[in-house]
């Protein structure tokens, strides 16, 4: 599979500067600084990105799994709360809260709440969240 990109640029100081990220494939690019991280000025920030990414991740790992047991899902919607907080080392992501609503006619509400917490746990961008090794290569400009 082809790897996946985005690019964020950030231009002046910590409180006083702005960005924007962007997706390689050109279908998002949106402002964020200081306040649209820590404030509610409206734009974007990293937790936002990770709350994207989850619900997203999460969704098709469940329609597979239930197309795959003969029970295709009519339709499933995730969503994420991430929760950004403070510990001694600095700023951390203390927290994800994912929600996740199905319509599977004739499903066992027990089976899919298994299927649900397995996959939570299992899709990719979960497991990435858990330790992904991630190589870094910096310069200056």
């Amino acid at each position: 599979m082809a790897g996946r990109k985005a690019i964020a640029t950030w231009n002046g100081g910590l409180k006083d500067g702005k960005g924007t990220v962007a997706l390689g494939s050109g279908l998002f690019e949106g402002a964020f600084s200081f306040e649209t991280r820590m404030g509610d000025e409206p734009g974007t920030n990293p937790e936002n990105c990770w709350g994207r990414r989850l619900p997203a991740a999460t969704r098709w790992h469940s329609v597979a799994t239930l197309e795959g047991s003969g029970t295709p899902a009519k339709s499933v919607k995730t969503g994420a709360k991430v929760h950004l907080g403070k510990d001694d080392a600095g700023f951390v992501i203390k927290g994800i809260d994912l929600s996740v609503v199905a319509d599977v006619a004739g499903f066992d509400d027990t089976a899919f709440q298994a299927i649900a917490e397995k996959d939570s746990r299992e899709c990719p961008i979960s497991e990435a969240l858990t330790g992904t090794k991630i190589t870094l290569s910096a310069k200056l400009a």
